[in-house]
């Protein structure tokens, strides 16, 4: 009996609640509303501060020589000699301007850097479209310490979708069986919340953008 009467008690609690619930407060987004900030100033700046705001690092270059100057920088810095590349093309260039590297699967797991190309880039959240569709495939996504994305401004899109429409026109039925968007270097806080980078991946995440219009692009 008193079994009964504090089921009936709950409920009651419960149904009077449901009454009294104010839907229209908690649930305020319209299907109309848009669900991204505009792109402001411009495409590029918009990338580079949103990529920087999650600890990664964006640099801009004018010419194609600029930006292997660059990406020669970053691995003196780092005291990076060799840089992990299966990327013919980007190969190329390497040789090119003196920059020692390898694409051999016997120094995979003792890499420190590694260079690879991108499908596409996301302005409004500074985030990078790769596949598995390139010489790259997927391990160089997420091994190296230090991944660095060799890409042009001419493969920025404004938001999410418009890197998936862009995708679905370049391969229409042929899509890639792997396609990662990739925002900033590897980060978790599952421990004391204290946030941690390159727990499950790269600990640097840095993208090469040139602006050159003449860039000779490596997208894949």
């Amino acid at each position: 009996m008193n079994n009964n009467s504090s089921r009936d008690k709950i409920l009651k609690r419960i149904s009077e609640a449901k009454q009294t619930r104010e839907f229209g407060s908690v649930f305020s987004v319209s299907p109309d509303d848009e669900i991204y900030k505009p792109i402001e100033p411009n495409a590029v700046t918009c990338f580079k501060t949103e990529l920087e705001a999650v600890n990664g690092q964006c640099e801009l270059s004018e010419t194609q020589d600029e930006l292997f100057v660059q990406l020669k920088k970053i691995l003196n810095d780092r005291n990076i000699d060799t840089i992990f590349c299966r990327d013919r093309q980007i190969g190329t260039h390497l040789t090119k301007h003196g920059i020692a590297f390898t694409g051999c699967q016997d120094d995979f797991e003792t890499m420190s850097a590694a260079v690879t190309p991108c499908e596409f880039l996301i302005a409004r959240t500074g985030s990078v479209v790769v596949s598995s569709a390139g010489e790259s495939g997927r391990q160089l996504l997420s091994y190296p310490p230090v991944h660095i994305v060799l890409a042009g401004t001419n493969q920025l899109v404004a938001y999410p979708a418009d890197g998936y429409d862009a995708l679905q026109k370049k391969y229409a039925e042929h899509l890639p069986s792997q396609i990662t968007t990739i925002t900033g270097p590897s980060r978790t806080s599952d421990i004391e919340k204290t946030l941690v980078l390159g727990a499950h991946g790269p600990k640097e995440f840095i993208v090469l953008l040139c602006n050159d219009k003449s860039f000779n692009n490596f997208a894949l």
